[in-house]
Formats: structure tokens, C-alpha cells, sequence
């Protein structure tokens, strides 16, 4: 499928950026690296300037890879390199459109960018139709935010399945992040596709066993399973990966490659989003897709290992593991039953 410019994908970003705010004159600033997706810089340019913006670029070198393997998933790109003046120059902006490849949200820099005066808005490294089909839609943002305010005020989130999951999480005043693909009056950061709810549990919170069905995903690999595997959780940490399938063995191989960090809880929720479609990862090749959609997938229970800052837990290897099917309590409040959303969370 070609990548260039169509002008009903300028249109989308217009209309994706109007929703974010930007305004005639506003200083934006795009930032981009060697390897990131062109097409994707060159839509947020025209649309920017059709707005009436002050555009800017800051396109950096891809820097050399210093882990084992690759990687992919982790939100944090190392692009920026913690440069002063690139930070300097961030910071400046009324905002920062982030096409880097593996996005600013997690990066070390981000919150100096922020503080000094900046919002953040990153476009996940996908093909622009999948941007297409997942516009933000502000309609759904009101339903967002009920799911963020219950999980807010929870207690224990629990999980389970017919595949074997059971899974508790004690998610009392765990950070949380919701976002409907857009920025809104007084957001910091915001991604595009988006629309889930999910928190960052503090240590020693996740207990249980998660069995990863046939179908659920791995998008660290961009992967579905062809074999279930079963994670065995003992405050926080991966203590057994069971399966004796390539699904689970391509897992342990992955997992032993970091520090045992890696091995953590990094965060978990659910999806919200409607229009995000579980089947995408099979109609595109792997490098025309980051699977952003699958993680927003409503319904769906999103399982990320890694990187917990919340948890005082740091390190490169990160797992995102959407899960079809699954039932999902707040306390004693069933919000999802296999798979599909209940009231009042679901979106109509």
C-alpha cells in the first residue's frame, strides 16, 4: 500500500489538530527523526500551515541501537539524547507534534518539555489509514473520563477469563492516563489513535495468573497467538511463563535479553474505542502498522509489562499484551463481561 500525501488524510489532520486547539499563529513544532514515517511529518506540516501556524522542525539522527534486540513498543524514543537546546527548542513551542518512531511519551525529556510551558501530542508510526478509520472522536471523550474518574476511585481492579486468567490489582491511588486521540483545554499530552483507560500500579499491587488466550496479542511482536501462555504474577513480577508453544518461547527468549525489571507490571486498563478493530494486525505488513488501534480495542484488557516510574522501576524491555474476552471488576463493580463493555461505559 503506498505511503504518500492524499488529501483526505490533510483533511483528518486538520481536523484532528482544530480539535487539539491549535490556533492561527501558534509556534508548533514537529519533531521527527531519520527514521521516521514521512508521510506522517509531511501531513502534519500541510495541516498545520492550512491552520495558520508557525511551523517548525526538529528532525534529529536515529541513534545507534544499544540494546541485545530490537526493540519496539516502548514509548520512549532515545532520538532526543537528552540535548539541551533540543529540548530548549521544544519547550518553546505552544506545542510539539511528535512523529518520532517509538514516541516521546515515556522518554526521559518529556517532562522538561512540559515544564517549560509545552503540550505533547504524539502520532503513533502507523499507515495513515489506520489514522482514517480511528479519528478522535470528542464524543467519546465524556465516557473516557467516567471509566478514568471509576478507576480513580477504585480499590481493587480484578480480572478474570474462561481461558484461565485471575488476576487481582490493588489500584488504590494508582496514576492513571486516559485520552480520546486528541488535546484538550488543559491536557498535557495526547495520542492519536487512542481511547482507553488504563493506570500505573504502585509496587507490590499485582497478584494472580494472566493465560494469554489463542487470538490475544502480542504487539511487542506484532503478533497474534497461536498458543496460549500463562503468566504467573507474584507482587508485580513474572515468576513463571508457561506454554510450550513458539508463542511462549519467543516470550522467554525476549524477556531474558533484559533486567528483571522487565519482568514487572508496567500498566494496566482496558480499551474504549470503538472503531479500533482487532483484526487490523492481519491487513497491513508489520512496518506499515504499530498497532496502537489494538491496544484501545473496546472491551479489550491491556497487560504492558516494563518500565513503571510510579513503581520506582526502570528499564528498555516492554511488552504491550491486549487480551480479548476477558471480565473486569472495580471493586465490586463489573464494568466488562468477555469482552464486551457495560453499561455505563459502553459507548453508543
Amino acid at each position: 500500500m503506498a505511503e504518500r500525501v492524499e488529501g483526505k488524510w490533510i483533511k483528518c489532520f486538520v481536523e484532528t489538530f482544530q480539535n487539539c486547539r491549535v490556533r492561527e499563529g501558534d509556534v508548533v513544532a514537529i519533531l521527527s527523526e531519520t527514521q521516521s514515517r514521512q508521510v506522517l511529518v509531511d501531513l502534519s506540516e500541510l495541516a498545520l500551515l492550512q491552520l495558520g501556524a508557525r511551523v517548525f522542525h526538529v528532525r534529529l539522527p536515529t541513534p545507534p541501537l544499544e540494546d541485545p534486540v530490537p526493540m519496539r513498543s516502548t514509548g520512549a524514543t532515545p532520538a532526543v539524547q537528552g540535548i539541551a537546546p533540543v529540548i530548549k527548542a521544544l519547550a518553546s513551542s505552544s506545542l510539539v507534534v511528535d512523529v518520532t518512531v517509538e514516541g516521546m511519551l515515556h522518554a526521559p525529556e518529556l517532562p522538561a518539555i512540559l515544564e517549560g510551558g509545552s503540550r505533547l501530542f504524539m502520532i503513533s508510526n502507523e499507515h495513515p489509514e489506520i489514522l482514517e478509520r480511528c479519528m478522535p472522536n470528542p464524543a467519546l471523550r465524556s465516557t473516557i473520563d467516567l471509566g478514568m474518574k471509576m478507576l480513580s476511585e477504585a480499590g481493587t481492579m480484578r480480572v478474570a477469563s474462561d481461558a484461565g486468567t485471575d488476576l487481582t490489582i490493588d489500584v488504590t491511588d494508582a496514576p492513571g492516563r486516559g485520552g480520546a486521540g486528541y488535546l484538550d483545554e488543559g491536557d498535557k499530552v495526547g495520542y492519536w489513535p487512542a481511547g482507553l483507560c488504563l493506570c500505573f500500579p504502585k509496587a507490590k499491587t499485582t497478584n494472580g495468573t494472566v493465560v494469554l488466550d489463542r487470538g490475544d496479542v502480542n504487539l511487542t511482536f506484532k503478533r497474534y497467538l497461536e498458543t496460549p501462555i500463562t503468566l504467573t504474577f507474584d507482587d508485580d513480577f513474572v515468576v513463571q511463563i508457561g506454554g510450550d508453544g513458539l508463542d511462549a518461547e519467543l516470550m522467554r527468549e525476549y524477556y531474558a535479553a533484559f533486567d528483571q525489571n522487565a519482568y514487572a507490571v508496567s500498566h494496566v486498563g482496558w480499551g474504549m474505542n470503538p472503531t479500533a478493530r482487532w483484526d487490523s494486525l492481519a491487513m497491513f505488513d508489520k512496518d506499515q502498522i504499530n498497532g496502537t488501534e489494538l491496544r484501545a480495542l473496546a472491551g479489550s484488557f491491556l497487560l504492558s509489562t516494563g518500565a513503571n516510574e510510579f513503581a520506582g522501576r526502570f528499564t528498555r524491555g516492554h511488552f504491550d499484551l491486549p487480551m480479548r474476552n476477558c471480565s473486569i471488576w472495580l471493586d465490586e463493580r463489573q464494568i466488562i463481561e468477555k469482552g464486551v463493555l457495560m453499561p455505563p461505559l459502553a459507548f453508543s
